[in-house]
């Protein structure tokens, strides 16, 4: 390899890029979503470059988008302890990482089903 880094280096490195592009997702939504809940509207039509979500999104999208993102950032951490286990195998951290982990995704799934249920149905 290069540089002297192993292939388990450079995937963790990779990792760690897609861990902080997540968080910064995450502060990015968060932050448009309370300026426009709370403050101003923000007009997308003189911006066409912005992203889609902006133009349509609610409060039950909001939630969805934040725990998708931790969901994500949650499963990263995970996939970057396992890829760890040869340097420190401590099985306890990581059954605890995948506990917390499985409890996001389950609160997601019943956040998302909750949510699907409490809509208007449209239709007789």
């Amino acid at each position: 390899m290069p540089w002297g880094a192993s292939e388990s280096e450079i995937i963790l490195g990779v990792l760690s890029l897609i861990d902080v592009t997540l968080t910064a997702n995450l502060v990015l939504i968060v932050v448009f979503s309370g300026y426009e809940n709370f403050v101003s509207r923000i007009d997308p039509a003189d911006h066409p470059d912005w992203p889609e979500w902006m133009r349509h999104i609610d409060f039950s999208g909001l939630k969805q988008k934040v725990l998708a993102s931790i969901v994500a950032i949650s499963a990263v951490q995970v996939l970057k302890a396992f890829m760890n286990l040869d340097a420190n195998l401590n099985t306890e951290r990581l059954a605890w990482l995948v506990g917390i982990h499985l409890v996001f995704v389950i609160s997601t799934l019943l956040l998302a089903w909750s949510d699907r249920i409490s809509e208007p149905h449209s239709g007789p």
